[in-house]
């Protein structure tokens, strides 16, 4: 019984004595928050105005995040990173809808819902590439 009371509640105990660590953890709480409740509200505007439930959406998030650091990495400023990642998202985001949603109209729903899993994988397949090639030249 000691070893839960050490592991749970001691440290809620002794953590007022440190006001800055409360408020360091409360504001990261808020801000995980505010993330997971935007990533909610993408899948359902995706949803209702598509209704598709777009599992590749996590990994589109993924890959503008990867290409902001990558390109941070190669030496941008974080304002030049930041315009190159949205310019390379609105670029996929159209090239997907083009070549692969748009030939999907009217189709049944898991033909819509693998199409979308399918979408997931090469963009994941195509950073790890991307960052390979920027390692070896280092």
């Amino acid at each position: 019984m000691d070893l839960l009371a050490t592991a749970f509640v001691t440290p809620f105990a002794n953590m007022w004595d440190n006001p800055q660590f409360v408020l360091e953890v409360v504001i990261g709480g808020l801000l995980s928050g505010v993330m997971y409740s935007l990533v909610a509200l993408g899948f359902v505007l995706i949803y209702k105005a598509s209704g598709v439930f777009n599992f590749a959406q996590g990994t589109m998030v993924l890959f503008a995040a990867l290409t902001f650091v990558g390109a941070i990495e190669r030496g941008l400023p974080i304002w030049g990173a930041f315009i190159i990642a949205v310019a390379v998202m609105v670029l996929l985001a159209v090239a997907i809808e083009r070549w692969m949603l748009r030939p999907l109209v009217n189709q049944e729903q898991i033909i819509l819902f693998m199409g979308t899993c399918r979408r997931a994988r090469p963009l994941v397949s195509a950073h790890r590439g991307w960052t390979r090639v920027a390692r070896r030249r280092r």
